[in-house]
């Protein structure tokens, strides 16, 4: 039989306190950082056209790593998505469009997939990352629609459900710095910052 450990000081909620069984607690983890990496990888594939999306002709199948499509090179990294890809029956198309390639929009997006790809990563901040990821995953969800394969849900929205169970669970905590995080001045201050 397992005895279960609570964490000793009340103050401080922890994620053993809400997952109890080890495995969940590393399962959740492994998914958690599968996220993180995911933005990452988006974040540098916009930032420096490794070839993937970003840096490849899409006529010629051409790759151009470090050319013209890289952020650093005075690329666009929303520009691309929100003005083709975004279906024409979608009714908020031209919303998407009138933004597509602002300087603010750019700066917004790429921010935020760095902020959630390092959360999620190193396990810090993942309340925010959850709020922050939920809303990345729910706007490309509506720019999206209507979907193709399922008039409801498609990887956006059920991301979206994704970083916002890792923000209830506290899935920074293993494989990651979550504790010590938690454990620090300003997040018993501020505790949404957990």
């Amino acid at each position: 039989m397992t005895a279960l450990q609570h964490n000793t000081s009340p103050d401080v909620l922890v994620e053993q306190d809400v997952i109890t069984h080890r495995n969940a607690r590393r399962g959740l983890a492994a998914l958690r950082i599968g996220f993180g990496l995911t933005f990452l990888w988006a974040f540098f594939d916009k930032l420096l056209a490794l070839g993937y999306a970003t840096g490849k002709n899409p006529e010629t199948g051409v790759v151009d790593r470090f050319g013209p499509d890289a952020w650093i090179n005075e690329g666009n990294p929303t520009f691309g998505f929100l003005t083709f890809g975004v279906p024409e029956d979608n009714p908020f198309r031209e919303t998407f469009n009138s933004i597509a390639g602002d300087a603010w929009t750019n700066w917004l997006f790429m921010a935020g997939l760095l902020g959630i790809g390092l959360a999620l990563t190193f396990g810090v901040g993942i309340r925010i990352a959850g709020i922050a990821g939920a809303a990345m995953y729910l706007l490309m969800w509506v720019a999206s629609l209507p979907l193709e394969n399922n008039p409801v849900i498609d990887d956006h929205l059920l991301g979206a459900v994704a970083v916002i169970v890792f923000a209830l669970t506290l899935a920074g905590d293993t494989w990651g710095f979550g504790k010590l995080w938690a454990k620090t001045n300003l997040v018993r201050r501020f505790p949404v910052l957990r």
